[in-house]
């Protein structure tokens, strides 16, 4: 049930002991301190997170971090919220809970030692990866020993050997869960054998495999500084066709479409190299998909298209397409401020480049739309894009609604 009481039934009242004494909510996963108190797990760590030592109710020093699942309470409070469900009371589920250190400096140990067994290393592989997947607090455990190192030394030298493809597609797996420092993305970019090989998966035949590779190759572009490292990446061989493929996965596999759009934005960071991505079909791919991308992916969509209509190759493709002056116009003011600001600087491009586009862009209504983006409170790259656009199509506006339209008396396009 949600933390706050407003959903309750007025007639029903939390037990005292069942709320957080910080919270002062009903606890959905009890855990006990060093002092011997309750509290709900999510208000602790937040209170010792934010630099507190000692024990909010007693006042007491918390020698120990250690929280202690308090599995009789939970049992008590999801019985109460049963008992209550007549008065729209929700039944807690139980908690996961984190992982534990011990556990997984031992799994790590495990499986990087090359004294064991290919059995013993894949075990412990896919029980971190679960663990990984499980919580952001489980990921924060795991990389406190040094796992993305181990990971990286297990992916690659697993690959390079050739001698267990399960153990380097299981180590790909459990470190695609995690970001990577500076350091670790130059460990793998200034290796071209290393980035050749994350290139090939992306044409395997298991489409999980294929989205990993695509993060992690994602995650090793954008956390790398050297351009020159950048752009041999992205001059790699069918990289860009191999990414493309990944975007163009069925929409049913979610994931897919979102590492997709990732790494083509990654990828089109490059200048030098975005006419391979327009060569590859990424005008086509990122079109017939932007009304599936989920609100973060749009965002990062539109700022691909923006990216590619700043060449003459782009732009030429994206003008060609039938539908992507109505599509741009219609995301403005829809999606974000950020998508408005990538569609107007879009359709700025493409505007610029083709007065048939302009006419088009009338024809659809996108004077309204800028109109509207000027009085609002999108940002002020979107404003001044949208200025521009409206001067440079001003010999297209309509007579009659220049003449009489109020929008526009009170906009702040006037001297235009």
């Amino acid at each position: 049930m949600p933390g706050s009481l407003e959903p309750l039934d007025v007639n029903v009242q939390i037990p005292y002991h069942f709320r957080c004494p910080i919270s002062l909510e009903l606890m959905r996963d009890p855990v006990i301190v060093t002092t011997g108190q309750t509290y709900d797990r999510s208000s602790i760590e937040s209170w010792v997170a934010t630099g507190n030592t000692t024990c909010p109710v007693t006042r007491l020093p918390l020698t120990d971090f250690t929280l202690i699942p308090n599995h009789t309470l939970r049992r008590l409070i999801q019985e109460w919220c049963v008992a209550n469900r007549s008065y729209g009371v929700e039944r807690i589920p139980t908690p996961k809970q984190p992982a534990d250190p011990v556990t997984v400096r031992s799994l790590l140990n495990q499986a990087v030692s090359q004294s064991n067994s290919k059995h013993v290393r894949l075990s412990a592989l896919r029980r971190l990866r679960a663990l990984a997947r499980d919580s952001e607090k489980n990921r924060s455990v795991i990389s406190a020993y040094n796992a993305r190192e181990i990971l990286i030394g297990i992916l690659f030298e697993t690959s390079l050997s050739l001698n267990s493809p399960e153990l380097n597609l299981e180590a790909l797996a459990v470190l695609s869960s995690f970001p990577l420092t500076e350091s670790e993305c130059v460990l793998i970019s200034s290796d071209l054998v290393r980035i050749s090989y994350l290139i090939s998966l992306l044409s395997h035949s298991s489409i999980d495999v294929r989205v990993n590779s695509a993060s992690l190759l994602e995650n090793v572009i954008v956390g790398t500084r050297s351009p020159e490292k950048r752009a041999e990446i992205s001059n790699q061989n069918e990289v860009f066709e191999k990414v493309i493929g990944i975007l163009n996965y069925p929409v049913t596999c979610s994931r897919a479409m979102k590492v997709g759009i990732k790494a083509l934005f990654a990828l089109c960071l490059v200048k030098q190299h975005r006419h391979k991505a327009v060569e590859a079909g990424a005008v086509e791919a990122v079109i017939d998909r932007l009304s599936d991308f989920e609100k973060c992916d749009a965002e990062r969509a539109l700022a691909t298209v923006e990216l590619l209509c700043r060449i003459p190759e782009g732009c030429a493709a994206f003008a060609a397409h039938a539908l992507t002056v109505p599509l741009l116009v219609k995301i403005i003011l829809k999606v974000s401020d950020r998508a408005t600001e990538y569609a107007t600087g879009a359709l700025l491009s493409l505007c610029s480049a083709s007065e048939r586009l302009q006419n088009e862009a009338v024809a659809v209504g996108v004077l309204t739309q800028l109109l509207l983006v000027v009085q609002s409170d999108c940002t002020a790259r979107a404003k001044r894009k949208a200025q521009m656009l409206l001067k440079l199509l001003r010999d297209s506006w309509p007579e009659k609604s220049v003449r009489n339209s109020d929008d526009l008396a009170c906009s702040d396009v006037v001297p235009f």
